[in-house]
């Protein structure tokens, strides 16, 4: 029944019309019953809106298939067919590809390679799904996190990576560090030495390798006309044809332009108006065209073309895009000053000086207001037009204090100048700068009341204020300084002027009340009062003499801001800084407040009198010393600087009265009696020298922890070929255990220092056996102590007996095994009587008694070295420096033990491992000196002595430079700070200053023996 209405419908539909199929087909839905008579056609269908059953093909029963639209079977494009995007990127350019992108967009990849414990999947669960607001929000607070989390982060990691960074550069230099070295050399390459290089194929490019240089002579026109009229060629068509030989002339003869119609020759008189043209265009470039008059050098003109304008293609290109970009700036926003200047300057680089005017003088018109723009105008305008600039700019910013002064600059005449500044004045009488730069045009008198009017129109300028102070006379000043006072009471500059104004009047007596009322003033005005800042215009102050102003304010202010516990510690920085300064003056009020705070400290007294000593006179020396010793009476450093004091000045009584007093305050002191010794054994009183060494031993004080320092201090016995270094002699196990030796007896008992300047005595007076006696009373008692062994050797060893000096370092070594200078001693007396190898094994077993010990291992590299075994001397010398890596006295040795192509990097590698070390930094002078680089010589000599004053071979090298390079006032200069360092350190040093005949030398001469001795063989 439903088969036989689905064949009825049809036929029904197909009645209406041809499209009716289609209609029912897309919308109507079929009958379910045929239509039983004409009524109940006027009824509402039942199967109408009712979807069609499945599988329902209209018309199919009559033979209608209907048609099928596009929306019913998808796109009409295959999918190898191409997108419309013609320019779509590789895996894009098919419908085949676009349609797979979206579908690998949809599926998420919920592999489990793709999963992550921690993080998850790594694409988003829920990438499908709406983005809504709230997600928008949490994934901003998310991101807010983690850029917090990673900005506290982010210091620590950028700092571990800097470090990384350079550890592996350290561990793993580029090829380019290793040959930097060698790189620098070849700027010392010449041309002809780098053309000399031979190349790979040497006798086949024997031209590139010596060129000749090529001479161009220019052909003479002449030679031209001649050769082209020979060169002639004429296509000529045979008579015998029959066309009664037509001549044809070459193709181009009969161009216009180099060659005239008819002829062959060249038309002289247009190259000579091209050559003409293209001159004329070149130098249109770089001439005023407005003035008329060229500014071109006529022998560099080319030079200034080329620097002018471009030549690269690159930097031509740049400059058409920067042309039009601000261009497009100006079009877009013509009000806007700076793209007018710009575009103006890029103009003025290029060349095109005229262009760049028409630009700022149309930026001008666009922007009037525009302080820029005018000056910028102003500036590429010559002579006169700029004057006509800046009057227009005038009338459209009357206000303008800049322009005010381009147009005082414009003016050649001073006259000018004064006129166009006080037209300025009028309009702008509030400009402080205008006001400065009318008054240095004016003579005193005028700028006077040029001031007087300025202070009225500024009255908080303060540079204004104390301008007028300065040209008044006192009285006006006082009241013209009251007056500032008055309109600025928060500036401390008008109080210090005041002060110093009172000073340079001599009425010292009111500065201290000036300064003490400027600081009450400024507090009760609600002025933080800046120490630092006080300090810097107290320093000020010292240096334009005004030491009454200055000490006056280091007095006020050197107190504030400072705790109780912390004034002294801060106070010496101070004075420090202010002598680094050169404000001595400064220096010296600090140390006098902190004397009066702290009248009893020691050390500021040795600090104030080590200051006068440098930078004051003998007189205020010994008056600080006087008043020093008053207060420290048991400071018997302070005694001795003031013995000294009067001895250098050859006022030898004096000396004995200090000293006489300081035995007084000091009984006993074993510092006193050998500097009582030392007056009298220099003045050539021996037998006074003799009777207060025998009563110093037979009445020396009780053992005390100052006779235990004294073991740490220099030497003053000679020692033959004794090294830098030697001076603290004594090991730091038997000074504690001697020390402890002496608190467990305390007897009373001589000490070896007056034992031992006893036998130095006789030794350098030529009693040989006296020294010998003494020397051996002396190791009755003191038979650890090596100095005494070391003399007792020596003596011998200057008599000739051999046997018995090394009998003594022998038991010396016995009772000292830690003693390096005696290991020394004995290894050089074996060498010295051609005992090599005993010189060597004893050196062995010193270093195995005392390991780590760079002293030592030099001198066995040296040995090796002196013997001719060059090979075994670097083999130590890199054991060494294994053992002892940052012992200064290696590396310096290791360079020079290097070839000359070496030693620069070995200097390097010193450099990086002993960087402050000043045996280090005398090489590097000294390798500097070799290459004959004098000025870098003289620096790293400098940098030895000032880090290291007391070492004596790098005046004595620094000296001998001096004498082969330098003037007499460098030569003086060295010597004088030499002796005021006084060194007692170093190898050549210590074997000249202390050898018997030199006792009685002083610094100088010590000095320039040292540097008489000295060979540059390195």
């Amino acid at each position: 029944m439903a088969s036989a209405a689905a064949k009825q419908a049809p036929k029904i539909v197909s009645k209406a019309s041809a499209g009716g199929a289609g209609a029912a087909g897309a919308g109507g839905g079929p009958p379910i019953m045929p239509l039983a008579s004409p009524l109940m056609g006027k009824k509402k269908k039942p199967f109408l809106g009712m979807p069609a059953p499945l599988g329902y093909v209209p018309g199919l029963g009559r033979g209608a298939t209907g048609f099928t639209t596009r929306s019913d079977i998808g796109p009409a494009r295959d999918a190898n067919d191409p997108v419309d995007d013609r320019h779509a990127p590789p895996g894009k350019r098919t419908v085949g590809d676009q349609m797979k992108k979206n579908q690998d967009d949809d599926d998420e990849d919920l592999n489990d390679t793709n999963y992550d414990e921690f993080n998850g999947y790594a694409g988003s669960l829920f990438s499908s799904g709406p983005y809504e607001k709230d997600d928008e929000e949490a994934d901003a607070i998310y991101a807010a996190l983690d850029k917090r989390m990673d900005e506290r982060r982010k210091e620590r990691r950028e700092l571990r990576e800097k470090e990384e960074i350079e550890k592996y550069r350290m561990e793993r230099p580029k090829i380019q560090q290793q040959f930097s070295d060698l790189k620098r050399k070849l700027a010392e390459v010449s041309e002809e030495e780098w053309l000399s290089i031979p190349e790979v194929g040497d006798a086949r490019n024997k031209r590139q390798r010596n060129p000749r240089y090529e001479k161009l002579t220019p052909v003479p026109d002449s030679f031209f006309s001649k050769h082209l009229q020979t060169g002639e060629n004429h296509t000529t068509v045979d008579p015998l044809q029959g066309l009664g030989g037509l001549n044809t002339p070459y193709p181009g003869s009969m161009t216009p332009g180099l060659m005239t119609p008819g002829t062959g020759e060249l038309d002289m008189r247009k190259i000579g108006q091209a050559r003409n043209t293209l001159m004329d265009m070149r130098l249109s470039q770089v001439s005023d065209s407005v003035s008329g008059q060229t500014v071109v050098d006529p022998k560099g003109y080319l030079t200034d073309l080329n620097s002018m304008i471009p030549t690269h293609g690159g930097d031509i290109s740049d400059i058409k895009k920067a042309r039009l970009l601000l261009k497009s700036v100006r079009e877009t926003n013509p009000h806007h000053p700076p793209a007018w200047i710009a575009s103006a300057r890029l103009e003025e680089v290029t060349g095109k000086l005229q262009v760049a005017r028409n630009l700022i003088m149309k930026g001008t018109e666009m922007c009037p207001k525009s302080e820029d723009v005018w000056l910028e105008a102003a500036r590429l305008q010559p002579g006169d037009t700029a004057k006509a600039v800046v009057a227009q700019a005038v009338r459209h910013l009357p206000q303008s204090v800049r322009i005010y002064i381009r147009a005082a600059e414009l003016e050649t005449d001073v006259r000018a100048k004064k006129r166009v500044l006080r037209k300025a004045l009028e309009n702008v009488s509030k400009s402080v700068r205008l006001w400065k730069t009318a008054v240095e045009l004016e003579e005193p008198e005028d700028a006077r009341i040029m001031l007087s009017r300025a202070v009225e129109c500024c009255p908080t300028s303060v540079e204004l204020w104390l301008a007028l102070a300065r040209l008044e006379t006192y009285e006006n000043a006082r009241r013209v300084l009251n007056k500032a006072r008055e309109n600025i009471p928060t500036d401390r500059h008008i109080w210090i002027t005041a002060a110093k104004l009172e000073e340079a009047n001599g009425n010292t007596q009111m500065v201290d009340k000036i300064i003490d009322r400027a600081i009450t003033s400024l507090r009760a005005n609600g002025v933080e009062i800046n120490r630092e800042q006080w300090i810097q215009d107290a320093e000020e102050c010292d240096k334009a003499g005004s030491v009454a102003t200055c000490q006056a304010v280091i007095r006020a202010v050197i107190g504030i801001g400072i705790e109780e516990e912390d004034r002294k510690h801060t106070w010496m920085e101070d004075a420090d800084s202010c002598v680094a300064h050169g404000a001595l003056e400064c220096a010296r009020a600090i140390y006098a407040h902190a004397l009066q705070v702290f009248p009893s400290k020691k050390s500021v007294w040795l600090r104030a009198a080590y200051f006068e000593k440098n930078h004051g006179t003998r007189e205020s020396l010994e008056a600080l010393l006087q008043r020093a010793v008053a207060h420290c009476p048991k400071a018997e450093v302070l005694w001795l600087m003031g013995a000294k004091s009067k001895w250098l000045a050859e006022d030898v009584p004096a000396a004995r009265s200090i000293l006489a007093l300081a035995f007084q305050a000091n009984p006993n002191s074993e510092e006193i009696w050998l500097a009582a010794v030392k007056l009298e054994s220099e003045n050539n009183e021996y037998e006074r020298a003799r009777r207060l060494l025998a009563k110093a031993r037979s009445s020396a004080p009780t053992a005390r922890v100052s006779v235990c320092e004294k073991e740490s201090g220099t030497s003053t016995f000679p020692i033959t070929n004794s090294r830098e270094g030697y001076c603290s002699f004594y090991n730091l196990s038997i000074f504690l255990r001697f020390r402890l030796e002496v608190f467990l007896h305390l007897e009373t008992v001589s000490t070896h220092p007056v034992f031992m300047k006893s036998v130095k005595l006789e030794w350098v007076l030529g009693n040989i056996e006296a020294a010998q006696e003494l020397c051996t009373e002396a190791l009755k008692h003191y038979e650890d102590f090596p100095k005494l062994w070391m003399m007792r050797g020596q003596i011998e060893e200057q008599c000739e007996n051999m046997d018995k000096a090394r009998e003594a370092y022998n038991q010396g070594l016995k009772k000292c095994p830690h003693s390096v200078p005696l290991w020394l001693l004995l290894s050089r007396l074996e060498e010295r009587v051609g005992q090599l190898t005993r010189a060597r094994a004893i050196l062995e077993k010193a270093r195995l008694k005392n390991p780590q010990s760079p002293e030592l291992w030099l001198e066995s590299v040296r040995l090796e070295f002196r013997a001719g075994l060059k090979n075994i001397a670097n083999t130590l010398m890199a054991k060494a420096l294994q053992e002892c890596p940052n012992s200064g006295i290696l590396w310096a040795e290791a360079v020079f033990l290097e070839a000359r192509p070496q030693r620069k990097t070995k200097s390097v590698d010193a450099l990086k491992k002993c960087e402050h070390d000043p045996h280090v930094l005398l090489a590097v002078a000294k390798l500097f000196w070799s290459e004959r680089k004098i000025t870098k010589a003289r620096e790293w000599f400098l940098r030895t002595v000032k880090i290291e004053p007391d070492l004596g071979d790098a005046w004595a090298l620094f000296y001998k430079f001096e004498l082969q390079h330098g003037t007499e006032e460098q030569q003086e200069e060295v010597r004088k700070r030499c002796e005021n360092a006084e060194p007692r350190h170093g190898e050549l040093w210590c074997a000249e200053s202390k050898h018997v005949l030199n006792w009685q030398k002083k610094t100088g001469e010590i000095l320039a023996q040292v540097a008489s001795k000295i060979k540059n063989t390195f």
